[in-house]
Parts: C-alpha cells; sequence; structure tokens
C-alpha cells in the first residue's frame, strides 16, 4: 500500500495540510503549538511549510512529508515489534 495514495485521498488532493488539521488526524494529543514547538526541538522529525514569508502564513505539512513520517513509524514500530517478540 502507498502511503502518500491513502493520504491523498484522505486529504481530497491537498498538497499541504494545515496544521489544525494534521493534528486532529494524527496528533490527537498535541496543540498545534505544542506540535510545532516538538517539531522546531527536533522531537517530531516532520518539515512545516509556511505558504508565506509572514510569520502569520498559514503552516502545514507537505503530503508526502507526512507519508515519509508516517511510513518511518510505522519501520519503527515493526522494528520494536520483532525485537519484543523474537524467540
Amino acid at each position: 500500500m502507498n502511503t502518500a495514495f491513502v493520504l491523498m485521498a484522505q486529504y481530497n488532493g491537498l498538497a499541504i495540510i494545515p496544521l489544525d488539521q494534521l493534528c486532529k488526524d494524527y496528533f490527537t494529543h498535541l496543540s498545534v503549538d505544542m506540535l510545532q514547538r516538538k517539531v522546531l526541538s527536533g522531537k517530531i522529525k516532520l518539515p512545516i511549510t509556511r505558504l508565506e514569508n509572514s510569520q502569520k502564513s498559514a503552516k502545514g505539512v507537505h503530503l508526502a512529508d507526512l507519508a515519509v513520517y508516517l511510513d518511518n513509524q510505522r519501520n519503527i514500530a515493526i522494528k520494536e515489534s520483532l525485537q519484543l517478540n523474537r524467540n
């Protein structure tokens, strides 16, 4: 399954997913501000895109970057599961 294609269907072809929608769908435990802080501190490795150079510009995450992030998180989970379930 291609994660990017699933995300395109989920977000109706949007290229940039707004941070508030991203929090509602994938980071339910975080506010938009907390998500931005975790990204800026490097705790969440997900690039945030600004639509303009203005500080007040709308911010979001490119669909392709979210797909890579989700696939990486899945790979980490698989690796941990294999280590825990090793006989």
